[in-house]
């Protein structure tokens, strides 16, 4: 029995004095070798530099057709002269705003919209200023011209959604609800401009969310 506990001793200790050098050994297969080990990158590098020195395929973008959780389907003509056209044919799909709806509307249009076309849709926002701003040309009047008030719903939408001549596009800013949202504020205030259909009550509470937009 001595000579076992012995010879079990001296085993135990090969063991450990072999486990514990310093030759570097290989851990066995990782089941999940980009979690095991992630790619080490510049911090300030160009994305599409870094992706391509991992050697990964990713551009970015979403899959082709897909659609977020929640919004509509997409539009479905391209920015072109032939969409252009056939845009007019497109029916705003949102029922009338009721008065939360409008003050979001009212919202959205004054963060992406009123710094080129103002607050009152009167084509003279912080960048225009009456001529005194960095753009010399002035927006449209979205409430008084022809232009704007003769265009279709689609044809409005197609614009924000694609840019038209200086205006770019705002299909990445605001989901295709939000723009249609904003389609309808407009002809809100078109409305509202000619002592048609009075716009959505809003509550003293919600105003002053949008007087502080407003503000900036």
């Amino acid at each position: 029995m001595k000579r076992f506990l012995i010879i079990a001793g001296f085993a135990a200790a090969g063991i450990v004095m072999v486990s514990c050098n310093k030759v570097r050994r290989s851990p066995g297969s990782a089941y999940m070798p980009d979690m095991a080990y992630s790619v080490a990158y510049e911090t300030y590098a160009p994305a599409a530099e870094r992706l391509k020195q991992s050697g990964a395929q990713y551009n970015g973008q979403p899959v082709p057709g897909t659609i977020a959780r929640g919004e509509m389907a997409p539009y479905k003509y391209k920015n072109d002269s032939a969409g252009y056209v056939n845009s007019a044919g497109v029916v705003n799909p949102l029922p009338a705003l009721d008065a939360n709806q409008y003050l979001e509307a009212a919202r959205l249009y004054l963060i992406n919209c009123g710094i080129c076309h103002g607050a009152k849709l009167d084509g003279n926002g912080p960048l225009y200023n009456g001529g005194n701003g960095p753009f010399a040309a002035a927006p449209r009047n979205l409430v008084s011209d022809p232009v704007v008030t003769g265009m279709a719903d689609g044809t409005m939408f197609h614009s924000i959604t694609y840019g038209k001549n200086t205006m770019g596009s705002y299909a990445s800013q605001l989901t295709t609800s939000q723009r249609w949202m904003i389609v309808h504020y407009i002809r809100e205030k078109q409305k509202a401009a000619t002592g048609g259909a009075p716009k959505p009550a809003v509550d003293s509470a919600a105003k002053a969310v949008v007087d502080t937009v407003k503000k900036g």
